[in-house]
């Protein structure tokens, strides 16, 4: 299941397992800026762009960038 990240509504943080992110949401941090906060793990910095996917070694969120 693929879950593409949106500004227009906030998601829960670090619910789901699979994220796909694109250029716009760069730098890419979990959780991220459209996730809400309050209950989530510490903010960390994912690097990206180099191999096109990251893992949030708090949650195990993995993330995909999409190229435009």
């Amino acid at each position: 299941m693929r879950i593409i990240m949106s500004k227009h509504t906030l998601q829960p943080a670090s619910t789901k397992k699979n994220y796909v992110v694109n250029q716009k949401q760069l730098p890419l941090s979990c959780p991220t800026r459209e996730m809400e906060l309050w209950n989530a793990h510490p903010k960390v910095y994912l690097p990206i762009e180099k191999t096109g996917q990251a893992m949030c070694p708090y949650c195990g969120a993995c993330f995909v960038l999409e190229h435009d």
